[in-house]
């Protein structure tokens, strides 16, 4: 009976120890040696061990070093967001700027005034055809500039 009660003390005393057992990594040095560990070794590729089964585990926790590269990777990837989206603004503004000067260069050449340009340090005024064609121009850059960003731009 005595001995019934201490293997039954000794089960009870070991299950909390068994549950609560961390991971163990195994790994092959250089050499073929194979090693055991409670640590993930840096450099080199191991896997998990359940101490209860014997069977490889996958480990959801990661090195060191592949928390570092991690969080290295998703700063690169952060710091191209940024960039893309600072080039995308800078893109936006200057289609503004672009459809705010062809709009009012429309408006200045539908007015029906005459237009005087500076050609070579000569002045000169536009004849008809040549208001036409600035306003043909003028519509064209407006249209490509001042609707929504088409994907190809």
């Amino acid at each position: 009976m005595n001995r019934r009660i201490l293997a039954l003390a000794v089960v009870v005393m070991m299950f909390p120890a068994l549950s609560m057992a961390e991971s163990v990594y195994k790994w092959t040095d250089e050499n073929g040696v194979t090693h055991f560990g409670d640590r993930k070794p840096t450099g080199k590729k191991s896997e998990s061990v359940s101490i209860r089964t014997g069977k490889k585990t996958s480990s959801p926790r990661q090195s060191a070093q592949e928390q570092v590269e991690q969080l290295e990777e998703n700063q690169a990837s952060a710091e191209e967001d940024a960039q893309v989206k600072k080039v995308e603004e800078a893109r936006r503004k200057q289609r503004a700027a672009n459809c705010r000067t062809a709009q009012t260069n429309l408006s200045l050449l539908q007015t029906g005034s005459r237009v005087k340009v500076q050609e070579n340090g000569e002045e000169r005024y536009l004849s008809q055809e040549e208001i036409q064609q600035k306003r043909d121009e003028f519509e064209k850059v407006a249209e490509e500039n001042c609707g929504e960003p088409t994907p190809e731009e």
